[in-house]
């Protein structure tokens, strides 16, 4: 089976939906399952040449949002036409509306309809519609979780089969701590930071949803009984993020909070191994990949009761209700004052996050694949190539 991923959305530096892109790609290119070709930002052809060595990659999308999104109604269907896959992929709600072969489309949340109020509001306008038509003319939709998929069948009632397909972790990077020359090199790595422990950490974009301001004031409540506690914020700023910013210095916790930016992947593991808890407590996520990149590491999570954090990781994560600071405080204190319990935690959480790998991952998308395809009838095969 030949297929085109459209993989022109992955940033520099990805997160979240753009980390299941790479390591979809990187699975699907190793699997010897499918022909895979990648449409690429023009200039991106390198990064993709190293990470997929078993694709065709197409450089050819403009790299700017606005004109990437042109391209992708406009312009893909001239790719399509000349590579002839059995199916387009687009793995981040959207696909090109009219196109001449079956299309899969990955959903990720809801939220957009759900909360528009946690988006900005163009990329609601935008993406709603996308959704729906979606849902309308995909030949298959793949779902991170139950509950999106659930959410997707309940809201537009798509005319196509729902795969769902949850994320993997990278286990050979996320792992528990590996002795004291382990622990050694993660404190190095983390000093060149500026981190230094103890230490809480949150790890994803700043974002209304996350319910970081939840984070601070909870970590305010901690603070003063604790004065060697800080709290490290670990990632970009995206939009909507004043409100962090004023709960800092709201709870006068300046001097304790490191907000990182931008944090380098390679050092990641180290900061969730060496955490005393990595929180996460966002209100709502399509799946939650900071939550199982937690738990693969190592860490004691906690995280927010009734989501698809609190059902991906089970009894391993401390769980408290959304958006209630004091909750989160009390559910903090024990986990610091119960050293034996938080490492039975730690445990549970490797063994839970065993169970999720990018192959199995792939594995899904394969199932999706193989449904769109069928769902378009016969096909010549192509020139040039055995089918599978």
């Amino acid at each position: 089976m030949r297929v085109l991923l459209d993989v022109s959305a992955v940033p520099d530096h990805p997160v979240g939906a753009g980390v299941y892109t790479i390591n979809l790609a990187t699975e699907l290119a190793g699997s010897g399952a499918v022909d895979l070709h990648l449409a690429a930002r023009a200039g991106d052809a390198r990064r993709w040449g190293e990470r997929c060595p078993g694709a065709t990659c197409h450089a050819v999308v403009p790299a700017r949002r606005p004109a990437r999104l042109a391209w992708e109604q406009a312009g893909a269907g001239k790719l399509t036409r000349r590579v002839a896959p059995d199916v387009w992929h687009g793995p981040h709600y959207t696909m090109p509306l009219f196109l001449g072969v079956p299309a899969v489309v990955t959903v990720h949340d809801m939220t957009f309809f759900d909360h528009p109020e946690w988006h900005e509001r163009v990329k609601v306008a935008f993406f709603r519609r996308m959704i729906r038509a979606s849902t309308r003319r995909a030949a298959a939709l793949v779902a991170d979780s139950d509950r999106t998929a659930r959410r997707l069948e309940e809201l537009l009632h798509p005319r196509a089969p729902v795969t769902v397909a949850p994320l993997g972790v990278d286990h050979g990077r996320f792992h528990p701590d590996s002795g004291p020359a382990g622990a050694a090199e993660d404190r190095a790595v983390l000093r060149r930071l500026g981190i230094e422990g103890p230490y809480l950490a949150f790890t994803g974009t700043a974002e209304p949803r996350k319910g970081i301001p939840t984070l601070v004031e909870a970590f305010a409540a901690l603070a003063g009984s604790r004065p060697e506690l800080r709290l490290v914020l670990a990632g970009r700023d995206g939009w909507g993020t004043a409100a962090v910013w004023d709960a800092i210095e709201h709870h006068r916790v300046s001097t304790r909070v490191l907000r990182t930016g931008w944090f380098p992947a390679d050092a990641l593991p180290a900061l969730l191994r060496r955490a005393e808890a990595v929180v996460y407590p966002s209100l709502e996520e399509g799946f939650g990949l900071p939550a199982l990149e937690a738990l693969a590491a190592g860490a004691v999570l906690v995280t927010t009761t009734d989501s698809v954090m609190a059902d991906l990781a089970g009894p391993a994560a401390v769980t408290v209700p959304a958006g209630d600071p004091a909750a989160l405080c009390g559910a903090l204190a024990a986990v610091l004052d119960d050293p034996d319990r938080s490492a039975s935690r730690r445990a549970a959480g490797v063994a839970r996050a065993r169970g999720f790998t990018w192959r199995a991952c792939a594995e899904g998308h394969l199932a999706a694949y193989r449904l769109a395809a069928e769902h378009s009838g016969s096909r010549a095969p192509h020139e040039g190539r055995a089918t599978r």
